[in-house]
């Protein structure tokens, strides 16, 4: 059995809750005929955490959840399917997973992810909602298995294992690692050798956004690093959708599930300590990491973005946070304006107008 460090049980409860109100907002919805989940490379589903306690990993709690909601929803259908390269662990993880039902179905697979994301074996229609977790053990992507689920067919949650990039490319020692890496990036190894994380981050972000076909429609992208005991960071994992619904959702569901911050990074308490910004005002702030934001960076973005208008609206705010890539309004919007409040700033029922 597999041990789930305190990050990997931190990833299963943030897919898990996500896909709580996921399908609850699409099964509501009138145009929705069903959902499918998808895990392509989902393991057995059992570990055992760093003190020996037995931990259910994604599928299993995916599929709990949704055959016991789908009971409320008997004219719509909800498929799970779960792929992994070694039978013995779908052979375990069929023992954990409840029965089929008349609407709620079980697909399970072993071999290859992304051969079985193109198999017919995946239910297909205009009227099916996707959400497909891609989840490798290492810096492994394959676009072209990507690519349809990033533009028609849903929502795609990828585990970007850069910490396996950073530490592999500098080490390079067969020609099949070499491959591994230009796919996945796009580029030759020698335009990969002295990238850190960031700019790895930053690759696969704009192979995303390039994938994406529509013109006339925006791709959202939300991105939060995963940090191990250790403090240092082992992957980040990314939110993509043409709906901005679900890329707020997601990013509400990140903040919630990391206790109101966007990273489980121990900062030491230096997330309150205060320091002079030379380059703007001269004001007293919080120090920014951009590895773990919380509220009151929020607060801060707010007010430099806004910073001498008068009468903005609320909406036009919560709007603006809605774009961002990182920060969340969900939980947090009447703290934010009770920090723009504490800055000076004129807060009313509707409107703020921001000191100069």
């Amino acid at each position: 059995m597999d041990t789930a460090k305190p990050h990997t049980i931190k990833k299963f409860e943030l897919i898990e809750k996500y896909v709580e109100t996921w399908a609850q907002k699409l099964l509501n919805y009138r145009e929705c005929s069903g959902i499918v989940f998808i895990d392509c490379m989902c393991n057995s589903g059992v570990y055992k955490d760093i003190s020996d306690n037995p931990v259910y990993g994604t599928p299993i709690r995916v599929s709990k959840y949704l055959s016991e909601i789908m009971k409320n929803y008997p004219a719509k259908n909800a498929w799970v399917c779960f792929n992994d390269l070694s039978a013995d662990k779908i052979t375990t993880l069929k023992t954990h997973l409840p029965s089929d039902t008349a609407n709620f179905h079980i697909i399970t697979n072993d071999g290859d992810g992304n051969d079985f994301l193109a198999s017919e074996k995946i239910p297909r229609s205009p009227n099916l909602n996707y959400l497909l977790v891609y989840d490798p053990y290492e810096a492994s992507i394959d676009w072209n298995a990507l690519t349809p689920y990033i533009n028609a067919w849903g929502e795609v949650i990828l585990n970007h294992m850069h910490s396996d990039s950073v530490r592999g490319v500098s080490q390079l020692k067969s020609d099949t690692a070499l491959a591994k890496y230009e796919n996945t990036y796009l580029t030759s190894i020698k335009n990969l050798v002295d990238c850190d994380r960031n700019e790895y981050e930053q690759r696969v972000q704009k192979i995303i956004s390039s994938l994406h076909q529509s013109q006339y429609k925006p791709y959202y992208i939300a991105s939060f690093p995963f940090f191990n005991r250790k403090n240092a960071v082992v992957y980040n994992l990314l939110h993509c959708s043409s709906n901005i619904k679900g890329f707020r959702l997601y990013k509400s569901t990140v903040w919630q599930i990391f206790g109101g911050k966007s990273s489980t990074k121990n900062r030491h308490g230096n997330e309150n300590q205060l320091m002079l910004d030379f380059e703007s005002t001269g004001e007293s702030r919080t120090a920014i990491d951009e590895d773990c934001y919380n509220v009151n960076d929020i607060v801060t973005y707010v007010q430099d973005r806004f910073k001498g208008q008068s009468d903005v609206p609320l909406s036009e705010i919560w709007n603006a946070l809605d774009e961002h890539p990182i920060f969340s309004t969900d939980g947090f919007k009447d703290d934010i304006k009770s920090g723009l409040k504490n800055n000076g700033n004129k807060v009313s029922r509707s409107t703020i107008t921001f000191a100069r």
